[in-house]
């Protein structure tokens, strides 16, 4: 008579993918180098101001050497409505 029950099976369904490493790299204040990552992020929480451009994977990078500011600032989106969004700049 077969065992009934769990399979070996049953341990894969567990399975975890990698951590993918976001969030803000080099905070208000700091020091950049010019390509360096300044935010990894998913979608645009964040957005460039000067001296720093946005990637294909929507991380935002700096243009040249500085120091990193960050601020706030109202946008205005398509359907009338206002947002506070955060502008990343090189300073």
């Amino acid at each position: 008579m077969p065992k009934t029950g769990k399979t070996s099976s049953g341990k894969r369904m567990g399975k975890r993918s990698l951590p993918k490493y976001l969030g803000i790299k080099i905070f208000d204040g700091q020091r950049v180098k010019k390509g360096g990552i300044i935010v990894r992020q998913r979608g645009s929480q964040f957005i460039p101001g000067k001296n720093a451009k946005l990637a294909k994977d929507y991380s935002i990078f700096a243009l040249k050497d500085g120091i990193v500011k960050i601020t706030k600032k109202k946008k205005i989106s398509f359907d009338g409505s206002k947002k506070l969004v955060r502008v990343v700049n090189v300073i």
